[in-house]
């Protein structure tokens, strides 16, 4: 016989949470949560401490000679006169500007085809000379000097544009192949294929396919090739003995002297030296930081 106890339902219990499952939990700190000051304070910091000195060029540049203002007023250009037309800053412009468009030229274009080669395809001395490549940018530019000097002698090449540029072309040959290679690495060798099916042959494939996408690669390259020679002091310095042939970098050493300096027109011919870099910098930044990333990664 069943009782009416044993008809009732038990009830159901209720769990009570402790005091650990009561608090709250603490979420994790995103980067999105750390107070904005935390990030501002130091890059302002570094800011400050990278602008000084562009500061003081720029005092320097633009005070009259004499002036010991920490703000360049009264402001006066007469010190970028003085190194463009006393100081032949106009040649060495034009030279150094030669320099730099024909080395990113050669060295993108050999770059392009020797990076083709190693990313596709494969052949014996692959690894070894892939690893010459590597060593070769541990060998300092000041150690081949000599070599480079009786060659160029030996061509009668000496106080020639060519003798810097065709240097300058092989000491950045090393390391943009190898950033060319790697980017393409990264292109899908499927595209290819289907251009040769489509009835395109392995060149018209290249231009047609695998080429546009080598844009922020190949701007890598020729921007840090031209870079590389405009700044470049050692080579000009050597083969180049005539101050009409001379780049900017040599004509900046020709203002300083044992017992003197020029500082306003150091620091004009400084300016003068840094703003096409500059220039070239703000207008290719985002598809170099793509290409030098892309270039990286895949090896």
């Amino acid at each position: 016989m069943i009782t009416k106890e044993a008809t009732e339902v038990a009830p159901t219990p209720v769990s009570v949470p402790t005091a650990t499952e009561q608090r709250p939990r603490r979420k994790n700190r995103s980067w999105d949560e750390v107070p904005r000051w935390q990030i501002y304070l130091p890059l302002s910091i570094y800011l400050v401490f990278t602008l000084i000195p562009f500061y003081w060029i720029l005092l320097f540049a633009l005070r009259p000679a004499g002036s010991t203002s920490l703000v360049p007023w009264p402001m006066t250009f007469d010190h970028f006169d003085k190194v463009w037309t006393e100081r032949s800053f106009g040649t060495y412009f034009q030279n150094s500007l030669l320099v730099g468009v024909a080395t990113l030229v050669m060295t993108t274009v050999v770059a392009l085809a020797g990076g083709y080669a190693l990313a596709r395809f494969d052949f014996k001395i692959k690894q070894a000379f892939m690893l010459a490549l590597l060593c070769s940018q541990f060998v300092p530019g000041a150690l081949l000097l000599v070599p480079l000097f009786e060659i160029f002698a030996e061509l009668q090449m000496i106080n020639s544009l060519g003798s810097v540029i065709i240097a300058e072309t092989v000491f950045q040959l090393p390391l943009s192949m190898i950033l060319i290679s790697n980017f393409i690495k990264n292109v899908p060798y499927s595209l290819e294929e289907a251009a040769w099916v489509d009835g395109c042959n392995r060149m018209t494939a290249f231009r047609i396919v695998v080429l546009p996408l080598l844009r922020p690669g190949l701007i890598a390259v020729g921007s840090f090739a031209f870079v590389h020679s405009w700044n470049h002091f050692l080579f000009a310095l050597m083969f180049l003995n005539n101050q009409d042939k001379q780049t900017i970098p040599v004509g900046l050493n020709t203002l300083m002297s044992a017992d003197s300096v020029d500082l306003g027109a150091l620091a004009a011919g400084g300016i003068i030296a840094a703003v096409p870099v500059v220039i070239v910098f703000a207008f290719i930044q985002k598809w170099l930081i793509t290409g030098f990333s892309a270039g990286a990664v895949k090896g």
